[in-house]
C-alpha cells in the first residue's frame, strides 16, 4: 500500500511516520517538499506518485493567526483537500482527511455526533469545514474518502498546549488558565494508531465517511494544565508545579472565538475501528514519558 502523507514534520506527522505499518510504502512530505497552499503542486504530487491513499495530516492550524491570514488558511485547509480529491478521483486512490472539532460552534453542551451540521465560529473552523465539504462533494459518492475529526491534539514534539504548559510549570510560580472551555485532549500517539487502523479497515470493509477520534473523558484547559503539573512533578520533569488559577474565556481574549464545548462523540467510531478509548490523563502520562530534551526548551 502506497501512502502519500502530508505534514510529515508536524507533531501528528512525526507520530504517523513512527507508527507506519511495515507493509506501507510511505511517501512522507513536509511543507518544504509539498506546499499545501499550492493546489497545482498537490494535484501533481498525486499524479506523480499515484498513491493508494493520501493521508492529509498537514493543515494551517494557527487558529488566531488565521483571522489575519484567511486566504492562506483557506488555500491550505480547503484548497489542498479539494486538489487532492480532484486528482484522486481521476487516479482511483483514496483519502483520509484530518479535521477538527472547530467545525462545530460548541453551543449545544453535549458531545457532537458525526452527522451533525457544521457551524464553525472563526476562520480556522470555516476553512476546515470547507475542506470537508470539498471532499464530500468530490469523493463522497465514490466512497473513497474518510474524514476524521479530532480535538485538542497534544504530543511529545511540536507546538501544543501540553508542552507549553510543561515549560510554564518549570518557569513560573503561578498560571491563569481558561476553565470554561470543555473538550478532550488527543494524543498524537493514539491518533496515529487510529489513522493507520482506518487505512487497514477500509481495505477490508466499509467505514462511515466521517469518524470522530479523541482520547476518552472530558476536560477544560485548566484541568489539562493542572494534570501537566502533577504528572510533570511525578515524572521528575518539574520540581514544583505552578499554582494554576482558573480564569474565564472573557479574561483571556483571543482574536479567534473558541467553541465553549467541543467534545466529540467517539463511541460509534471506536466500535467501527475496533479500538477502545484511553483516558486523556493516561495518554498525557505517556506523552510526558517520551518527551525529547529539545521539547523542553523555551
Amino acid at each position: 500500500m502506497k501512502v502519500l502523507l502530508t505534514g510529515a514534520a508536524g507533531q501528528l506527522g512525526q507520530a504517523l511516520v513512527a507508527a507506519a505499518p511495515p507493509n506501507v510504502e510511505l511517501i512522507a512530505t513536509s511543507r518544504s517538499e509539498l506546499d499545501l497552499a499550492d493546489a497545482m503542486a498537490c494535484r501533481n504530487s498525486v499524479r506523480q506518485h499515484r498513491p493508494d491513499w493520501v493521508l492529509n495530516a498537514g493543515a494551517y492550524t494557527a487558529v488566531d493567526q488565521a483571522e489575519r491570514e484567511p486566504e492562506l488558511a483557506l488555500a491550505v485547509n480547503a484548497g489542498a483537500p479539494k486538489a487532492f480529491a480532484d486528482a484522486l478521483r481521476d487516479s482511483g486512490g483514496q483519502m483520509l482527511q484530518l479535521s477538527t472539532d472547530f467545525v462545530f460552534d460548541g453551543s449545544q453542551g453535549s458531545p457532537y455526533r458525526v452527522d451533525q451540521a457544521r457551524n464553525p465560529l472563526g476562520v480556522y473552523g470555516v476553512t476546515k469545514a470547507k475542506g470537508e465539504d470539498a471532499i464530500e462533494q468530490t469523493l463522497g459518492s465514490e466512497g473513497t474518502a474518510v474524514i476524521l475529526r479530532t480535538s485538542w491534539v497534544i504530543g511529545p514534539v511540536g507546538r501544543n498546549f501540553a508542552l507549553t504548559m510543561l515549560r510554564l510549570h518549570r518557569d513560573r510560580e503561578e498560571l491563569g488558565v481558561v476553565a470554561d472551555q470543555v473538550g478532550c485532549p488527543t494524543s498524537t500517539l493514539t491518533l496515529a494508531t487510529a489513522c493507520w487502523r482506518i487505512l487497514d479497515q477500509k481495505a477490508r470493509t466499509d467505514l462511515p465517511p466521517v469518524l470522530h477520534w479523541s482520547d476518552a473523558g472530558a476536560a477544560s484547559w485548566y484541568d489539562v494544565s493542572v494534570a501537566v503539573g502533577e504528572l510533570g512533578q511525578e515524572l521528575g520533569l518539574v520540581k514544583q508545579p505552578a499554582l494554576v488559577q482558573p480564569i474565564a474565556t472573557a479574561d483571556y481574549p483571543t482574536p479567534a472565538q473558541r467553541p465553549a464545548y467541543s467534545l466529540l462523540d467517539c463511541v460509534n467510531s471506536r466500535i467501527a475501528l475496533g479500538l477502545s478509548g484511553q483516558h486523556w490523563r493516561s495518554s498525557l502520562r505517556q506523552i510526558l514519558q517520551v518527551i525529547p530534551p529539545s521539547s523542553l526548551k523555551s
